[in-house]
């Protein structure tokens, strides 16, 4: 039988499991994170990628930033974005892997 410490521990991990599909369920993000797998972008790079407007992108990475998706840094006077856990580039790599075959 699993000790209490054991399962206080999986509950703590199927929460923030939990947090991060709830994260990835919306379509832009999705491809937003999938194109900052490929590395780090600026704003103007992924508003033309996903072919968004620029204040809808960056509603987007403000939210992504807050939870815990992606990290932000400064560069001259762009903002560079990235995957902020190779945790989630794993996750990301096998989405598209299994659901993005063109």
């Amino acid at each position: 039988m699993a000790s209490a410490i054991s399962i206080k521990k999986l509950e703590r991990s199927c929460d923030e499991v939990s947090r991060i599909l709830k994260a990835l369920s919306h379509p832009r993000r999705l491809l937003i994170l999938g194109h900052l797998l490929g590395g780090p972008r600026t704003v103007g790079e992924l508003v033309a990628l996903c072919h968004v407007s620029q204040p809808q992108m960056s509603q987007f990475l403000t939210r992504m930033k807050y939870e815990g998706l992606i990290d932000s840094s400064k560069e001259g006077k762009f903002q560079i974005y990235s995957l902020a856990d190779p945790r989630l580039a794993n996750l990301m790599r096998v989405v598209q892997a299994e659901y993005c075959k063109c």
